[in-house]
């Protein structure tokens, strides 16, 4: 299939999978009222993420479909993206155990690393597919709390891996960043729908398996894949910490992320496209650093994650200035 018609495939099934998704959405109630812990102002139905799922299965099917014999990563892919999903849309319709939802997280994450070995039979990559899979899934779903955030992020790092990637991979990538921009005018520069817990945690298992197809790969330079992700994980790490350190029930909704900080105080599109600056930026360096050694690369890396802590620790002492010159504390809870 042509690489338009294929991107074209998905955007529609991303677009036409929001608007159904956002209608039933409407006649179920599943709807997000503001709150306290909540980043949004107005009522908004959830669980548009489903049509970025359905397309990604389309994608994987085509694939199976056309190479049987290497089906058995893409089928381990998809199995653990309908379990992520699946539990995600169960917790849309009613609250689970944040401890639930983890378990069936990992059980997906063991499938892709299953899928891996399979295919690659590299204990690192196997591991590493574990570790990863259980991390982004769950960070994507922290991180998705303001207008157009976590689509983007996904869209921009599928761009980036898609660039990188041959064969099947790439082919998903493609799918994922056209399913995500299908999706975006939905929810961003105003969200009429958000992802659910249905899209955010497939999100970022999605996002994991591209990341690991990248060390697959085991191309010079593909450990600055993690460039891309930094914004999103030296936000949910750092965050997730200090919220421990302090006592916090760190597994329950909060609005103490740099990115729900600078929403309070600048809005919402604003902080995206800073977001998606930084990310854009450090997919810049990605490529402009591939070809480089493995201590110049590791190198790159320190420094663009301390920098990142650094803008992260920037935003919240601001917050922690703002608010005591105002008389309040917005940074409890």
């Amino acid at each position: 299939m042509p690489v338009a018609a294929w991107l074209a495939l998905h955007f529609g099934i991303g677009a036409l999978g929001t608007w159904i998704a956002r209608r039933y959405a409407l006649r179920a109630r599943l709807i997000d009222q503001p709150g306290e812990r909540r980043s949004h102002t107005a009522a908004t139905p959830r669980g548009g993420g489903a049509a970025i799922v359905a397309a990604m299965l389309v994608a994987v099917a085509v694939e199976i479909a056309a190479d049987l014999q290497g089906a058995v990563l893409p089928a381990a892919f998809a199995v653990g993206l309908m379990l992520v999903a699946g539990i995600g849309a169960i917790d849309d319709h009613r609250p689970l155990s944040p401890w639930l939802r983890l378990g069936v997280h990992a059980v997906a994450a063991a499938l892709l690393a299953g899928g891996f070995w399979a295919a690659y039979g590299d204990p690192w990559l196997t591991l590493g597919a574990l570790a990863l899979a259980i991390g982004l899934t769950n960070v994507w779903n922290f991180m998705d709390g303001i207008d157009g955030l976590a689509a983007s992020q996904a869209a921009l790092f599928a761009a980036a891996a898609a660039a990188w990637l041959q064969g099947p991979a790439q082919w998903l990538a493609l799918a994922l960043c056209a399913a995500c921009c299908g999706f975006l005018p939905f929810n961003f520069p105003r969200a009429r729908i958000f992802l659910g817990d249905v899209g955010s945690g497939a999100l970022g298992y999605a996002v994991a398996a591209l990341c690991l197809a990248v060390a697959a790969e085991a191309r010079p330079g593909w450990a600055l894949s993690l460039l891309p992700l930094a914004a999103f994980l030296v936000d949910a790490a750092l965050t997730l910490v200090r919220r421990m350190l302090r006592g916090d029930r760190w597994w329950t909704p909060h609005v103490t992320h740099a990115y729900q900080i600078g929403a309070r105080k600048g809005g919402h599109v604003p902080v995206t496209l800073m977001y998606g600056l930084w990310t854009a930026i450090g997919i810049a360096l990605w490529w402009s650093f591939r070809a480089e050694n493995a201590v110049f690369i590791t190198m790159v890396l320190l420094a663009w994650y301390t920098l990142s802590g650094l803008v992260w620790r920037g935003l919240r002492r601001e917050d922690r200035l703002t608010a005591v010159g105002g008389g309040i504390s917005k940074d409890k809870e």
